[in-house]
């Protein structure tokens, strides 16, 4: 039977190999207090009630190990644990040709290594999503941003108030990403995150104010920040 109601995806790619952190353990499964990053991320999803469905794509080596840490963890909205591709870009156009979409529906991509996103963020940029088509979180530069063009000396001094980090969750509609990853595909168009390939579909994408605990765990210096935000959040919960 035909579903009628739209629902909402979260695709979580988390198949790099996590080079920079130099550890044996791939840097989505390091421990970050006695669980993976990865878990982390995963948690704030299933309690999110705005999301429907979650699909994780790990490399092929981490297939059994992901299974068993979704049932371990109880991580109920996990359908799907899938092999990721060589880039990021390959891991989600893996999972989205796996989806059962309507044109209606609403798909997340969040970066597996983010596990510092909340509940309350993820359902404020789905909601802008309904009403936009495409929204993504993204915080301004605190410090003054100067260009070099050279690498020696700089040349001018941005003005930081028009200037945006992007983060994720990225949220769009499911027709929309859709006919972004095929454009780019047809066209062997490659890029760091989905925003760039929905805009060069000739769409504006809503900006939704983030929080810049929303940190990417790329290097020890980022794993050791995290612990330090970790406590902040327990601290916080006991007040």
């Amino acid at each position: 039977m035909t579903r009628s109601r739209s629902k909402v995806f979260a695709i979580i790619p988390a198949a790099g190999s996590g080079t920079r952190l130099g550890a044996e353990v791939r840097k989505q499964f390091l421990p970050l207090q006695g669980k993976p990053v990865l878990i982390h991320t995963l948690r704030q999803f299933e309690f999110c009630p705005d999301i429907d469905e979650v699909a994780v794509a790990v490399p092929e080596s981490s297939i059994v190990e992901m299974e068993r840490l979704v049932s371990e963890h109880r991580l109920h909205k996990v359908s799907k644990v899938l092999v990721g591709g060589e880039r990021r870009q390959d891991s989600v156009s893996r999972v989205l040709g796996r989806l059962v979409l309507k044109d209606s529906d609403i798909v997340l991509v969040h970066d597996g290594v983010r596990p510092f996103i909340t509940p309350k963020k993820i359902s404020q940029v789905i909601k802008a999503c309904r009403s936009h088509d495409a929204a993504v979180l993204a915080v301004q530069p605190k410090d003054t941003i100067r260009r070099s063009n050279g690498g020696g000396f700089f040349d001018k001094t941005l003005d930081r108030t028009a200037l945006w980090l992007v983060q994720t969750p990225q949220a769009f509609k499911a027709s929309l990403l859709k006919k972004a990853f095929d454009k780019a595909r047809k066209e062997k168009f490659y890029s760091t995150d989905e925003a760039a390939l929905v805009e060069r579909c000739g769409v504006r994408i809503k900006i939704v104010e983030g929080s810049y605990d929303n940190i990417k765990i790329t290097t020890q210096e980022d794993l050791d920040l995290g612990m330090l935000i970790l406590e902040r959040w327990k601290l916080s919960s006991l007040h």
